[in-house]
């Protein structure tokens, strides 16, 4: 996605809505208003259009169109009695009063605060207490764990039905861009949970990006195929998403809700991941696009075979977090036939992907985290401080305006996560190609040194993912009285032994990168809250699991 790209330069040329400026080193959207709630007014054009089906309502199944949402939205609204810059927690599952709950706080100008619902009775309390928020909008479930914890601040239970009530309109005031939007708390395996605020200006930014890339996607299939682009569009099947992610998440947020939402497209609403739903959602509710990560494709695509469901419908699939195994992606690609397949790179104090590769792009990396997109800068930067040159690794820095403002009440940490001119220091090791593509070798945390040898775990990883028996894998180190540290594998497989997994590694990357033991799992790998493979839990489970070797 370069500037010199013919068609990015059309997409973003003066006087379209993706026309971009560059002031104080930033590129922003010349025509992006400065307050979400603008942004998500735009939907009600859509009106009686599908907005949110959800199956899990107290009369069971519901189908809601725009103007439902919005009506819902605005009687809400008329009940959360809150003013401009005000906090309000919103601790639900996956729901459409989640999406309702959102978009009320939007209108009235408050800051959602966006509580992992898969928390504990103290979990809840304490990311509660971290941001004193003016009030609570849960289910019964979290409402209940919340009031037992000891919480005692006003608290709406969303489970319940509300009156009718005139609606409360805002104050009239439009935020402006650096103003809080949002805060949502950051999925650390290890360390304390912290807030990252994301400005109205964050968010937008991001989900404007999004849609560029849409865009551009868009114009390239209408040229590949000699025909208008308006004509094509009219082409496409109406789009129809599978919501996935949670909603706390920036994946959640963003690509599944409010991304779908700015679109005029249909969210088809999971409570949580479950192979057999997933498959008959996707058939039935004939949904056109879904982001999730390589193990829930795995599930996705056995449950599909199975039961020969038809998931033709699919037109775009993103994946994140890990490679793609070439294997996996030659089953999803069968099931799957029309489906443009992409991955991203992200995080939450980035609100969102900041690199990105589709179709045809992602083909020509398969092993990349994607390109890095048009409003954000990238350098890699050395033990030292020294900026790295091409394909040299070293920590991935970020500077765009989709970053957060900072870690809520926690200015020691955001001066950590910041370099004295700007740029976030995403934590993570990898490097960039000559053509913009980006690589994530490893976490800086999760690096193993195993005999004074530095050894980054996902580089091993991507070439045990290459293995066609492999369905997914992780490495990590464990006490070694020699070596310091020893590097060992967990891989779930069949048809393999230690020995061949560890000489696959030997023969394609240095002999001292290949783990020195492995062990076979028959059961999907442990994850935490980010569907991320949780390699606390693998550390704990190593004894049995190389005992059963």
């Amino acid at each position: 996605m370069s500037k010199i790209d013919p068609i990015f330069a059309a997409v973003t040329a003066p006087g379209t809505p993706f026309e971009i400026e560059e002031k104080d080193g930033l590129r922003f959207f010349v025509n992006a208003p400065s307050d979400l709630n603008q942004l998500i007014e735009s939907a009600r054009r859509f009106r009686d259009q599908a907005c949110v089906v959800d199956f899990d309502g107290p009369q069971g199944e519901r189908r809601l169109s725009f103007a439902d949402m919005f009506a819902w939205r605005d009687r809400l609204a008329g009940h959360l009695g809150i003013g401009r810059g005000d906090r309000v927690a919103i601790c639900m599952r996956n729901r459409a009063e989640w999406i309702a709950a959102f978009m009320a706080v939007m209108k009235l100008g408050g800051v959602a605060v966006l509580l992992n619902s898969r928390g504990s009775a103290g979990d809840l309390l304490s990311m509660v207490d971290e941001v004193t928020p003016s009030l609570v909008l849960a289910d019964a479930e979290r409402a209940a764990l919340l009031r037992e914890a000891g919480y005692d601040g006003r608290l709406l239970d969303m489970s319940e039905p509300l009156e009718d009530r005139s609606t409360v309109e805002g104050d009239g005031l439009i935020a402006r861009p650096d103003d809080p939007c949002a805060i949502l708390f950051t999925s650390g395996t290890t360390g304390r949970v912290k807030g990252a605020v994301l400005s109205h200006r964050s968010l937008i930014t991001g989900l404007l990006g999004t849609q560029l890339t849409g865009a551009m996607v868009l114009h390239n299939l209408a040229r590949e195929y000699g025909m208008p682009v308006e004509a094509l569009a009219l082409k496409l099947p109406p789009q129809a998403s599978l919501l996935v992610s949670p909603l706390f998440h920036i994946s959640g947020l963003g690509s599944g809700f409010l991304a779908p939402l700015l679109s005029g497209g249909k969210i088809v609403i999971m409570r949580r991941w479950n192979a057999e739903e997933a498959v008959s959602l996707i058939e039935r509710e004939r949904v056109t696009q879904l982001s999730t990560v390589p193990t829930m494709l795995w599930d996705m695509v056995h449950r599909a075979r199975t039961v020969e469901a038809d998931l033709s419908s699919v037109r775009n699939i993103g994946s994140g977090g890990q490679a793609l195994p070439l294997n996996l992606l030659e089953a999803v690609q069968a099931l799957c036939p029309h489906a443009m397949i992409g991955v991203g790179y992200g995080m939450t104090e980035t609100s969102g992907a900041i690199a990105q590769a589709v179709g045809a792009d992602f083909l020509r990396a398969k092993a990349s985290a994607g390109r890095v997109l048009p409003l954000v800068d990238v350098r890699i930067e050395g033990p030292s401080g020294n900026v790295c040159g091409v394909n040299e690794t070293g920590e991935i820095l970020v500077r765009s305006a989709m970053l957060m403002t900072g870690y809520w009440n926690r200015p020691d940490d955001t001066a950590k996560s910041f370099t004295a001119d700007g740029w976030l220091r995403t934590g993570d090791i990898g490097y960039q190609d000559e053509d913009g593509y980006i690589y994530i070798v490893d976490r800086a945390k999760d690096m193993v040194i195993s005999g004074g040898e530095n050894i980054y775990c996902a580089e091993v990883e991507r070439v045990l993912s290459e293995m066609p028996q492999v369905t997914e894998c992780a490495t990590f180190g464990i006490p070694d009285d020699r070596l310091g540290e020893a590097l060992v594998a967990v891989v779930q497989a069949e048809g393999l032994d230690e020995l061949s997994v560890i000489q696959w590694v030997a023969g394609r990357l240095a002999p001292y990168k290949a783990p020195t033991r492995v062990a076979f799992s028959r059961d999907p790998l442990p994850r935490n809250h980010a569907e991320k493979i949780n390699k606390i839990a693998l550390r704990a489970l190593w004894p049995e699991l190389a005992g059963k070797n």
